[in-house]
């Protein structure tokens, strides 16, 4: 449920485009269903909600709005949940996508892959395939997860794909259950398994504003020690600073809500046809059953980008902002305000800027500034 890798291409396209808007990545919530009940999780609800199974795109929906992006230029595709496999034309809606010429990656917890399934993956091959793990031990993995047996299914899904050679990468969500067992997933990964490995420490609140997840989220301090124990994490924070510290507009556009490539080469589309500008806004989205995509994209998802911000914060003009991850939809979805700062990521950002020897210039009235100097 991670779109870390695809916000990043997302941005990096956006600075290349220099203000054209082409709509090449797409964010495909396929179900918000899932087989298992993540204490963290921001979107997942019950597998056998009849509700909304009912109201998902049907397989016909999802072509037609497949041909439509792809007519507009949309090449990456990631397909995300819930747990996507839990859809039983699955690999039906897949084989479209493939058709269409798209690059897709994958991201599911792994629970439900069969030999049918690799073995059909190893004939369309995706781009990539991501899966979470929730610990190295089965105590753990399954005190996140809440479902007994999860943590040898996923171990099954992932040994299953590594036999058919496909892509495969693995992650994790530092939470306060299983921030232990970080290291351990790492060197699993990596050493055992050969496959690439990161971690994130930011949870969101649920999609509906529930900050349930919250509960688990590690403290600042905390996360910032998992950044200093990683050193390429950290030479990678460097780098990305190094490149976008500073202020993130030009004078003339410092008062534009949105910094990032949503609206401008990225977009989403929930499971009930509703396009946005990224999945973790749910506020204001374009219905894909009434209207096409091209009026979504052109004209409804132009005019959310084109907002300008209403009040100033300190996040103005701070000029950390490469540290943070700052954004409306986080605003939106832990204060209900796309422009209040979320107070996590700015004592994040500025502890990182502390490690790093950055120097914060004063932006308004900021708690951290003095406090961490």
């Amino acid at each position: 449920m991670e779109t870390q890798s695809y916000a990043d291409f997302s941005l990096k396209l956006h600075h290349r485009l220099v203000g054209e808007r082409v709509p090449i990545t797409c964010s495909f919530e396929l179900t918000r269903r899932c087989n298992q009940k993540c204490v963290h999780c921001y979107n997942n609800i019950s597998l056998n909600d009849q509700e909304a199974q009912r109201n998902e795109l049907t397989f016909e929906e999802h072509c037609r709005i497949l041909d439509e992006t792809t007519e507009l230029g949309c090449l990456w595709l990631l397909y995300t949940g819930g747990e996507i496999f839990v859809r039983k034309d699955f690999l039906d809606i897949y084989t479209y996508a493939k058709q269409k010429g798209l690059l897709i990656t994958l991201f599911t917890n792994g629970t439900l892959i069969t030999p049918e399934i690799v073995d059909y993956l190893a004939k369309w091959r995706p781009f990539s395939i991501e899966i979470t793990l929730y610990g190295r031990t089965k105590e753990t993995f399954e005190r996140v997860t809440r479902i007994p047996g999860s943590y040898d299914r996923c171990m099954r899904g992932i040994n299953l794909i590594m036999e058919r050679g496909l892509p495969l990468k693995l992650k994790t969500m530092a939470l306060t259950m299983n921030k232990h067992e970080v290291w351990e997933m790492k060197r699993f990964a990596q050493e055992e398994l050969g496959l690439e490995f990161r971690f994130d420490a930011f949870i969101n609140a649920r999609i509906d504003c529930s900050q349930s997840p919250l509960s688990v989220r590690l403290n600042p301090e905390e996360a910032v020690e998992l950044d200093l124990k990683d050193p390429k994490r950290m030479a990678d924070l460097k780098q990305f600073t190094d490149k976008f510290n500073g202020p993130v507009h030009t004078p003339d556009r410092c008062d534009e809500l949105y910094h990032c490539g949503g609206g401008i080469s990225h977009f989403s589309i929930a499971p009930y046809g509703k396009l946005g500008i990224c999945v973790f806004s749910d506020d204001v989205r374009w219905d894909l059953r009434e209207g096409s995509f091209r009026e979504g994209w052109e004209h409804f998802l132009l005019k959310i980008r084109r907002k300008k911000t209403k009040k100033e914060t300190k996040c103005t003009h701070c000029e950390i902002k490469a540290l943070c991850g700052m954004c409306p939809a986080n605003g939106e979805l832990e204060n209900r305000d796309a422009e209040e700062p979320v107070d996590f990521l700015c004592q994040v950002a500025h502890l990182r800027a502390k490690a790093l020897g950055i120097k914060v210039k004063p932006h308004g009235e900021c708690q951290y500034c003095n406090s961490m100097r």
